[in-house]
């Protein structure tokens, strides 16, 4: 794919094993970087749950005709929101797979014999992949009984096909890349064309009939988040599987040449932004239009040109926090709590919008919305600072941690 070509050449490799030479790994800390951009990534996907968190299955539903603020704000986030943090989110978790991978094998110490270094690095994967098991278990149930918008799930099944691509090198890991995109892409243009949703917007007799829907009994929503999780274990494995591993490869490359630390040069930026800009205003153009399928397509050109954008907002976070654990600190807060508070905004929306204040759906236009988000962001940084004042880890990070402490 033309993205995946223009990466590749604007990532040169450092040396012949794809490592920075001004690469620290830290053995026992943490990276500072890559918390604030892990942060900063988390509280920009509530930008976009926040409309499912209400309604699970389209999301937010449009006035017809669109009013103007909601017009503005839909084009605003085709080019800074849409796809952006959900891609920053993916090359990070394949950023932090490799650097698991290369803390668990000791890659920095050498082994006494060939067999050592093979047993370590078959004991790094098995770890790994445990993991990868318990996060796949955490998003179905998360899936089902709290918000079927999961991420996890496919991360983890995602995860486990990366897992087999850690020893390649920066050239391979991105025509890696490119391969899947490419699979993904035609499968996602294929399904978008042989769609026929019913029509959704406000005050429809469909859109009344979802809101009973999402607003009714926690039984019936469990009941069809069940299905909706249902069928994403079946369309993942021909589409978001692809698309999801190609991301998480191109994190990869970025970890182990050292992008985390320095970030990107001038002329890398300037390609980032022209792709970003010409992607994001073919989508513009498309999801606006009246046909139902060039709208469907637009979520092509939001997925490729969500990856350049992406890369931007990563090196301006590298650039502010460079690897500063007293630089964007509120932002690490959460990067270190990511689990957890990825749970915990799921949980803040669906209680909000379906349970405590469910008139919202019907009161609520685009920028209320986004409105909301902020709320429930800053109140996100608000507890993760008071959290790490007791504690050093998150609930669900020990849970984690000890689940595959158990199991080895």
């Amino acid at each position: 794919m033309l993205i995946n070509r223009n990466i590749d050449q604007a990532l040169a490799p450092s040396n012949d094993n794809g490592i920075s030479r001004h690469q620290t790994l830290l053995t026992h800390g943490r990276i500072a970087n890559l918390d604030a951009i892990r942060g900063f990534a988390l509280l920009g996907i509530l930008f976009l749950n926040i409309y499912f968190m209400a309604n699970n299955f389209y999301g937010y539903a449009p006035h017809l005709p669109e009013i103007a603020s909601d017009l503005t704000i839909e084009i605003v986030s085709n080019f800074l929101l849409e796809g952006r943090f959900i891609s920053l989110f993916s090359m990070l978790f394949g950023a932090g797979l490799w650097l698991q991978y290369q803390k668990t094998t000791s890659l920095d110490s050498k082994s006494d014999s060939e067999s050592e270094s093979e047993s370590e690095s078959e004991h790094g994967k098995n770890r790994i992949t445990r993991r990868l098991y318990l996060l796949i278990g955490l998003g179905v149930i998360h899936g089902v009984f709290l918000f079927s918008g999961d991420i996890l799930l496919s991360y983890g099944l995602c995860g486990l096909v990366v897992c087999r691509y850690f020893t390649l090198g920066p050239k391979q890991l991105l025509a890696k890349s490119a391969k899947f995109m490419l699979i993904a892409m035609a499968v996602i243009a294929l399904i978008s064309i042989t769609l026929e949703d019913e029509q959704f917007y406000r005050g429809s007799d469909y859109f009344i009939e979802q809101l009973a829907l999402w607003t009714g009994t926690y039984a019936d929503q469990v009941v069809m988040q069940a299905y909706m999780i249902g069928y994403m274990l079946l369309i993942i494995p021909i589409s978001i599987l692809w698309y999801g591993a190609s991301l998480m490869l191109i994190g990869m490359t970025l970890m182990k040449q050292g992008y985390f630390e320095r970030g990107f040069s001038h002329k890398q930026l300037g390609l980032f932004a022209c792709i970003g800009i010409a992607f994001a205003s073919i989508d513009s153009l498309l999801s606006l239009s009246d046909s139902a399928v060039l709208k469907e397509v637009s979520g092509i050109f939001m997925m490729l040109g969500a990856i350049p954008t992406a890369l931007i907002y990563w090196h301006i976070i590298v650039k502010i926090c460079q690897n500063n654990p007293l630089k964007l600190t509120l932002l690490q807060n959460i990067g270190r709590l990511s689990l957890s508070f990825y749970i915990l905004q799921s949980l803040l929306g669906v209680l909000l919008l379906r349970h405590w204040m469910p008139q919202w759906q019907m009161e609520f236009d685009r920028i209320d919305y986004m409105l909301l988000a902020i709320v429930l962001g800053l109140l996100q940084l608000f507890l993760a600072a008071v959290y790490l004042r007791f504690f050093s880890q998150g609930p669900l990070e020990y849970l984690m941690t000890k689940l595959t402490q158990r199991s080895q």
